[in-house]
């Protein structure tokens, strides 16, 4: 999708959703407006809502019922959401489950324009299937590559959890011009887990740093919380700088709003200072385009 350049801009103030979900979809709905809502109140230009954050984590099992939470881009959740960024002036990035056609379905985002547009799409594109997690019963792997979105507030990347242990996802994005990548997310741990819980959520917290420090860029994570199927989902929601510092952090527990300005101006300080965009060696990464070296 082309549009035409936006004009940048030195500081973007984001705000991140932190919030549980409930059974009843419309519920969610309505809860993440009023939240959205607040952001906005309290100075947010962009405001990110968590993965899935319409419906519960039904990916627990794999239940050809839990098809029928699925909707169209666009449909109601984006239509609901487009009017909130078209009354407070907001770019809002809503994942959605995505009901492409009969029988194909994504895992998605949305870029809501303060018009109140649909400016871009984003479609996950590493699908887990692991324990409490069969994402690849429900979705088909995302198939627009990754993206950065101009926006009135600067440009943005989105990627959506599971693409968030990945630094080629990362890298490219923000080959793109990306300042800011946002990843909606849903993750937590189950029961059986719990002596892991703590190193885990550290593992998640350092790799997402890492893209940040390595591509110069600031990084917005989003987490649901609660307990839903045996799941506790950590929340954890944090934004952090292109030197890997955590600016603001939300709670394990509860829903929290984070708004936090980004000075983009840090992206030029650090990428001078660490100059690792310059010193890629191109000519040296073939090997990357393959599964393994053999």
């Amino acid at each position: 999708m082309d549009h035409d350049r936006m004009p940048e801009s030195d500081r973007v103030t984001v705000g991140l959703v932190q919030m549980r979900m409930e059974a009843q979809l419309d519920a969610n709905l309505r809860k993440a407006i009023q939240l959205t809502e607040q952001a906005a109140r309290r100075g947010a230009q962009v405001v990110c809502l968590p993965e899935l954050f319409r419906t519960p984590y039904f990916c627990v099992t794999e239940d050809h019922a839990n098809f029928d939470l699925a909707e169209g881009i666009p449909g109601p959740t984006t239509e609901a959401m487009s009017k909130v960024a078209a009354q407070h002036d907001l770019t809002i990035l809503a994942p959605v489950f995505e009901r492409r056609a009969r029988g194909l379905f994504h895992n998605s985002l949305a870029v809501l324009a303060p018009d109140g547009s649909i400016r871009a799409k984003y479609r996950k594109m590493h699908i887990p299937d692991d324990p409490n997690f069969y994402e690849k019963f429900y979705f088909a792997p995302g198939d627009l590559g990754f993206q950065a979105f101009d926006t009135p507030q600067g440009k943005l990347g989105a990627l959506i959890c599971w693409d968030q242990w990945y630094p080629e996802g990362a890298r490219l994005t923000a080959l793109q011009g990306a300042q800011v990548l946002f990843y909606p997310t849903a993750i937590g741990f189950s029961e059986a887990d719990r002596a892991l819980a703590a190193k885990q959520r550290d593992a998640w917290m350092t790799i997402q740093r890492s893209h940040a420090i390595a591509n110069g860029v600031f990084v917005a994570v989003v987490n649901r919380v609660g307990t839903e199927s045996g799941l506790h989902f950590w929340g954890s929601s944090f934004v952090c700088d292109p030197f890997g510092e955590v600016l603001a952090q939300a709670g394990q527990e509860k829903e929290e709003v984070l708004v936090v300005e980004c000075d983009l101006r840090r992206i030029d300080a650090t990428r001078q200072g660490w100059p690792f965009l310059r010193d890629r060696r191109v000519d040296a990464y073939q090997g990357l385009l393959q599964r393994w070296l053999d």
